[in-house]
């Protein structure tokens, strides 16, 4: 599980509710019509925008936002360079008994292991690259749309609480229901979309570039074991991918034996 994520959620709600419970009843936020106003309106105008199966698949998209990574780049490199030692040796068939935990690179291994040229593999594995990014796009765009939805259907309520306030001005006693409806169905939708949505459509575009980084780091790195490429240059030439502090740099010697040099 990605305790950031959950973390983040439960302290904010619980910001938000203990500064309620500090000058006042939870119950006097509590508007089961603005919730539904909000809630609701949100979810169908989300349904109208996008395909049914989109909606609902964005249910397994949004896992992604509480369950860890388990991407390591430096992990992919160090087994991509041990591939290339095998490749030079005893050519791409080597690496047929191979085992792989990352899906992509077992494929890749595989359709290499079939006889297909290095410049196919590429291929294949970048249009795969390609649906997988637009895929994930499909869930970050429903939840953007959600957070700028969630605002709107709180106006949408605000206006409704309003009508019916004034309507009903003569009778002191439910002035106070309708203003009701009227101010925390703004709050509902503010809480929702810089909470809720806005935060998760985020998270999920950060796990979607880590997964492609990944990725991209085994395609340059197929490619090179395949046109049996030094390991040495190939982990070099991978490690670009990372950020300075995670690569494998050698160690610099000290300044004194430099100066000696």
């Amino acid at each position: 599980m990605d305790i950031a994520t959950i973390l983040g959620i439960v302290a904010g709600f619980g910001l938000v509710i203990g500064s309620i419970l500090i000058g006042g009843p939870l119950g006097a936020f509590l508007n089961g019509p603005g919730m539904l106003i909000v809630v609701g309106g949100t979810l169908a105008a989300t349904l109208v925008s996008e395909k049914l199966s989109v909606c609902i698949g964005v249910i397994q998209v949004t896992l992604k936002a509480f369950l860890q990574p388990t991407v390591a780049i430096d992990k992919t490199i160090g087994q991509l360079a041990d591939f290339a030692m095998l490749v030079r040796k005893d050519g791409p068939l080597a690496l047929e008994n191979e085992e792989i935990a990352d899906k992509f690179m077992a494929k890749g291994v595989r359709l290499a292991v079939d006889g297909l040229p290095p410049e196919e593999v590429k291929s294949a594995l970048l249009g795969e690259m390609q649906t997988l990014r637009q895929r994930h796009r499909q869930g970050q765009r429903i939840f953007r749309f959600m957070a700028s939805t969630a605002p709107a259907m709180g106006m949408v309520g605000t206006l409704i609480g309003l009508v019916q306030m004034l309507q009903t001005m003569e009778d002191p006693a439910s002035i106070g229901p309708s203003m009701a409806v009227a101010l925390l169905t703004t709050l509902y939708g503010a809480v929702l979309a810089f909470m809720v949505f806005g935060p998760i459509a985020d998270k999920l575009e950060g796990r979607t570039k880590d997964e492609t980084l990944n990725m991209a780091v085994i395609v340059a790195g197929l490619e090179g074991v395949l046109n049996a490429e030094n390991p040495r240059i190939i982990r070099d030439k991978l490690e670009a991918f990372l950020a300075p502090k995670l690569r494998n740099l050698p160690e610099e010697p000290p300044v004194e034996e430099a100066k000696a040099a």
